[in-house]
């Protein structure tokens, strides 16, 4: 695999993760008119891609495929490519992801699609290795060439399909009663709740706070026990599991296994909003004391790594750093004994630095599996004096840290998670009343009016 060092139409996005493919072998064009025509003109197929600069399969992708020359002279010949950023166009991946489910086929980023000519797609799907990618576009180059009547016609049925499910059907009455259909729901849920572990049975697991937020809601009319005790069984075991960042707070987008243990360890401003103001929730209805530090912790991270000193909330942090998926976060224990020093068995134990926090390649994964409260009571130590260690390894921890090479940002300001970010401060400011987090909002509300509301009201997205 040779290194290509000319330029392609990206290097002029303000896109991070289009300026990640700016160097690609690859002939990328952003998502425009010009492009478009200049397909129809040419009369080659459409080759779109889609992702993000957190995205780790993107990136794992682009290494595999998108760097490659000899992929990119396929790519090159055969089709006018453009690469998307999903959270600059949400408008094209919802189409194309709108396609990829009417092929019935499960979505997910890098989303790729081929279209004809004129834009309609016929044909998707998310990662593939080289060999594969490369035969894929191999059989669709001859497929259109021989049969395009047949590639035609599938394209118009999916377009049509596309354009259906994009029809704003005329609501039911605003009085309806729901009962019947939140019965219903609830009973295909609950049977899929793990109830050891929290989250949907099964990997990979998503924190999902919106249906933890609807569960709350309906604990509060519906006192059912179950709906309470699910929702903490959950909470507590992603606060203490590996997708929660012990050291800096914050979480990760996803676990791939069902003990929350091992993130994907790109980190969204839109997951760590909803989770700030659910678990804010969560400490008005039942008081824990560690879902406060969480709230806490979550919003010093958001503070110290997405935030602009304007009051803009940036979007992301990647998985990678130096190349190496998780190597910010993850540790030996060598490392470990060495920052800890004495208190090294006990921090062992609350970190689980044995076979349960074990990842691979001799580095660990800090996370935990009993409470403050158990592990005081099963080390003979008091509260106040596990809280104070605690907080000392924490902090030596974070200083240790601070000298790695950090993880990719995307430093572009989504107005719709920057609300998100907000609501979850002003919840977090109501349930706890911490004048910090009023003064971000405001700050953060403050940017919004004047830098992405126009004078008629309307909102850049």
């Amino acid at each position: 695999m040779s290194k290509h060092h000319t330029s392609n139409a990206l290097i002029h996005s303000t896109s991070p993760y289009l300026l990640q493919h700016a160097h690609n072998p690859v002939e990328w064009h952003q998502w425009n008119e010009s492009v478009l025509n200049k397909a129809v003109q040419e009369d080659k197929l459409l080759l779109v891609s889609i992702g993000y600069s957190a995205c780790h399969w993107c990136h794992v992708m682009a290494h595999e495929c998108f760097e490659d020359e000899e992929v990119a002279s396929i790519m090159n010949e055969h089709f006018i490519c453009i690469k998307v950023d999903r959270e600059e166009r949400p408008d094209v991946d919802h189409f194309f992801m709108t396609a990829i489910h009417l092929m019935g086929i499960q979505g997910g980023w890098p989303l790729n699609a081929i279209a004809l000519p004129d834009g309609q797609p016929f044909w998707g799907g998310t990662y593939f290795p080289k060999e594969q990618w490369m035969e894929v576009l191999s059989k669709i180059t001859t497929m259109f060439r021989t049969d395009r009547d047949k590639v035609t016609h599938h394209a118009h049925n999916l377009t049509t399909g596309i354009q259906q499910t994009s029809i704003i059907t005329t609501p039911g009455t605003p009085d309806q009663d729901v009962t019947g259909i939140i019965t219903d729901a609830m009973e295909a849920w609950i049977p899929r709740w793990d109830m050891e572990w929290g989250g949907s049975q099964g990997k990979p697991k998503f924190p999902m706070p919106v249906n933890l937020k609807f569960l709350m809601h309906l604990y509060f009319y519906n006192p059912h026990e179950t709906f309470i005790d699910f929702t903490e069984t959950t909470l507590d075991r992603m606060s203490m599991g590996g997708i929660y960042d012990q050291v800096g707070g914050g979480f990760a987008r996803y676990s791939v296994d069902e003990k929350w243990k091992v993130p994907h360890f790109e980190k969204m401003l839109y997951d760590n909003a909803q989770l700030t103001e659910l678990y804010s929730d969560a400490f008005s209805v039942l008081k824990k004391e560690e879902y406060r530090e969480v709230v806490h912790e979550t919003i010093d991270f958001v503070e110290r790594e997405l935030m602009h000193h304007s009051g803009a909330f940036y979007s992301a942090l990647d998985a990678d750093s130096e190349g190496v998926e998780g190597k910010y976060y993850v540790w030996t224990r060598d490392e470990l004994k060495k920052i800890i020093g004495d208190d090294f068995p006990i921090f062992a134990d609350y970190f689980n630095i044995n076979e349960t926090g074990y990842w691979e390649d001799n580095q660990y994964i800090l996370m935990r599996t009993q409470s403050n409260g158990e592990f005081a009571v099963l080390h003979n130590i008091d509260r106040k004096t596990l809280k104070e260690k605690v907080s000392s390894w924490k902090h030596k921890l974070f200083k240790k840290r601070k000298k790695r090479v950090r993880p990719g940002l995307d430093d572009k300001s989504v107005t719709s998670w920057n609300a998100l970010m907000n609501k979850g401060l002003s919840k977090a400011f109501k349930v706890f009343g911490d004048e910090k987090f009023r003064k971000l909002a405001l700050k953060n509300g403050h940017f919004l009016t004047k830098h992405i509301m126009g004078t008629d009201g309307s909102l850049r997205h």
